[in-house]
């Protein structure tokens, strides 16, 4: 069996996971007031507004403060000659080994909140499917995708 991987994402990442949970409960948010201004017009009993906002503030206590913390202790990975280990989950926990034999191409992705971060993610591509590693600061997610990328050719010139 083989031992955990060593290398954590950015710790930074869990602000950004922060953000992105927030405008999703801010949308969630929006809808409920909708449902709480309109409920006398559309005959919405009282106890399910209630019920509804004492969901979302739950929710928001949850997917904002605690799960990016626990989130980020799980994420882990390591970058071997022969194989990339992958190891993320909350609940259920993935262990995944990705063959150097068998990546294709490596990319770096930005989108604007990790952008505001200087972080990137880098995505490993097989034949089946796209690997994630997210967010890494952006110079080592960089030198992360050479690496992987000349690791990855030296394989194949070994077929």
């Amino acid at each position: 069996m083989k031992r955990e991987p060593r290398n954590r994402i950015a710790a930074s990442v869990k602000k950004v996971w922060r953000i992105n949970a927030g405008l999703s409960m801010l949308v969630l948010a929006i809808a409920a007031g909708v449902l709480t201004y309109f409920m006398d017009d559309w005959s919405i009993p009282t106890y399910i507004i209630y019920i509804g906002w004492a969901l979302i503030v739950l929710a928001s206590c949850i997917f904002i403060w605690l799960l990016p913390s626990i989130r980020w202790r799980r994420w882990r990975y390591e970058v071997f000659e022969q194989e990339i280990y992958i190891q993320h989950g909350i609940f259920i926990v993935t262990q995944t080994i990705v063959p150097m034999i068998r990546v294709q191409h490596v990319d770096t992705e930005q989108g604007p909140v990790l952008k505001g971060f200087k972080l990137a993610t880098v995505s490993i591509s097989t034949a089946a499917t796209t690997h994630r590693i997210p967010a890494l600061l952006l110079e080592e997610a960089l030198e992360l995708r050479d690496r992987i990328g000349t690791l990855a050719r030296v394989e194949e010139d070994d077929v």
